[in-house]
C-alpha cells in the first residue's frame, strides 16, 4: 500500500491519498472505512447525448471525481474490490448533490479518506501495510520456468508469493521451434533471461534469503544459472557472486512444472529443513502423530479448536490461508480472531500458504489443528 500526501494524527482531523496494492490493502480499508468518512475518488459514469434529430440518443463513458460521505462498504470476494457508498457532497455536472453513488475501489486505484477522528488503531493498521513486504520473512527463492514463461515465487513462514511473471515474446515463441543452436534462438532466449533476471534482482534480496533454486524441466535451469553468474559477474553485484553456492538448480516439479511437486522434491527438501518453512512442516507431522497415538494433546476442527482456546489450552495453532484470508467476509474475521487470541495468549499461530508442501495433509484435518499444552480428553476431534 502506498500512502500519499500525509496529513493525519492520532486522535485529529486529516486526510490522506491511499493507493492500495494488493488484495489485503483492500481487505484492511473495509475494515477502517466507515460510516461518516469521507472518501473521494475519481469513477466513470455513462452518459446519454440527444441527437440532433431529437429522436436518438447515444451514450458514452465520461470520466469524473466524486467526494462521498460514505454510509456503508462491501468487500467483494470474487473481484476482491471494495465498494464504497455514500451520498454525493458536491456537484459535478452528472451526479447530484445528496444523491447516493457507488465507488469502486481497486488495486492500484488512488482515492482520497478524510476522517473527523483518527483513531491510533487505524493510524498503525495504514502505517503497517505501508510498511508490508509482500514476503518479508522470504526464506526460499524459486524461478521456476514454465513453457512459454517463468515464475518467481518467495516463500516464507506460512507464505508463498508469486512476484512476478515474465512472459516471452512472440518471438521467442518461434525462436524455440527453430534449432536451439540458431542465432536468433540465442537472441531470444538471451532477451528472455534478461528480463528474469531483472525480475528476479528486483524481488529478491540474496543477503536476506537463504536459498534459491531455478527449476525448469528442461535445460534452461543449468543455461539461466550460467547466465545469471556471468551476469553478476560483469555487472559487478556482490550480492549474487558472494551468493552463487546458494543458488541451485532442480527439477521443475513434474509435467506441469508444478510447484507444489517442486517443494515436494528431495533437492528443495534438504534446503528447507532447519528454515521455519520446516518448522511447519514438523509441527503438522507432529499433530498427525498425536491424532493418532496422543489425541488428548491435539484437536482439529474449528470447533473443537475453538473450545481448546477458549480454555487457554493452545500451544501451537495450525491453519491454512484459506480459512485465515478467506475471501468470505466473517470466515475470515473468525479466524483472525481466533489467530489474535492464540497469540494474546502466548501461543504459537502456523498460517500454512495453499502451495505449502503439507497444505493438502493439514487440509485433510479440515485445515484448522492445534497442539495443546495439556491433555483435554473431553474435546470431540470431529465436532466441525
Amino acid at each position: 500500500m502506498k500512502l500519499k500526501e500525509k496529513d493525519f494524527a492520532v486522535n485529529q482531523m486529516g486526510r490522506v491519498i491511499i493507493i492500495p496494492e494488493e488484495s489485503d490493502d483492500l481487505w484492511m480499508l473495509y475494515n477502517i472505512i466507515n460510516p461518516g468518512d469521507y472518501v473521494t475518488a475519481d469513477t466513470s459514469r455513462k452518459v446519454h447525448h440527444q441527437l440532433n434529430d431529437g429522436r436518438n440518443t447515444t451514450a458514452s463513458r465520461v470520466r469524473l471525481s466524486v467526494h462521498l460521505k460514505v454510509t456503508c462498504g462491501d468487500f467483494d470476494k470474487d473481484s476482491s474490490t471494495l465498494r464504497i457508498q455514500g451520498r454525493n457532497l458536491e456537484p459535478n455536472g452528472y451526479v447530484a448533490v445528496e444523491s447516493f453513488h457507488t465507488l469502486t475501489l481497486e488495486c492500484n486505484k488512488p482515492f482520497e479518506l478524510h476522517k473527523k477522528v483518527w483513531k491510533q488503531d487505524v493510524v498503525e493498521a495504514l502505517q503497517e501495510r505501508e510498511n508490508h513486504e509482500v514476503c518479508p520473512d522470504a526464506e526460499l527463492a524459486v524461478t521456476l520456468f514454465q513453457q512459454d514463461h517463468a515464475e518467481i515465487y518467495l516463500i516464507g513462514k506460512g507464505v508463498t508469493a508469486m512476484v512476478s511473471k515474465v512472459e516471452t515474446s512472440s518471438s521467442s515463441t518461434e525462436g524455440r521451434k527453430s534449432s536451439s543452436s540458431s542465432p536468433s534462438s540465442n537472441t531470444t532466449k538471451n532477451v528472455f533471461f534478461r528480463e528474469v533476471f531483472a525480475e528476479f534482482i528486483k524481488y529478491v534480496d540474496l543477503n536476506k534469503v537463504k536459498n534459491t533454486v531455478i527449476a525448469s524441466e528442461d535445460s534452461k535451469k543449468d543455461e539461466f544459472r550460467r547466465f545469471m553468474i556471468s551476469k553478476a559477474k560483469r555487472m559487478k553485484m556482490r550480492s549474487v557472486e558472494e551468493n552463487i553456492g546458494r543458488i541451485v538448480v532442480a527439477a521443475g516439479g513434474g509435467c506441469n512444472g508444478n510447484l507444489k511437486d517442486l517443494l515436494g522434491e528431495s533437492t528443495v527438501m534438504n534446503l528447507m529443513k532447519d528454515s521455519k518453512v520446516g518448522l511447519q512442516i514438523r509441527a503438522l507431522r507432529k499433530v498427525w502423530d498425536m491424532v493418532s497415538s496422543d489425541s488428548d494433546r491435539a484437536c482439529y476442527g474449528p470447533k473443537s479448536v475453538e473450545s481448546a482456546q477458549e480454555m487457554g489450552a493452545i500451544e501451537t495453532l495450525l491453519i491454512s490461508d484459506e480459512l485465515y484470508r478467506s475471501d468470505e467476509v466473517a470466515t475470515r474475521k473468525r479466524y483472525g480472531c481466533l489467530v489474535k487470541a492464540v497469540k494474546d495468549s502466548g501461543g504459537e499461530a502456523l498460517v500454512y500458504s495453499s502451495m505449502h508442501v503439507m497444505a493438502e495433509q493439514l487440509q485433510q484435518l479440515t485445515g484448522i489443528a492445534a497442539i495443546l499444552r495439556f491433555p483435554l480428553p473431553a474435546l470431540d476431534d470431529n465436532a466441525y
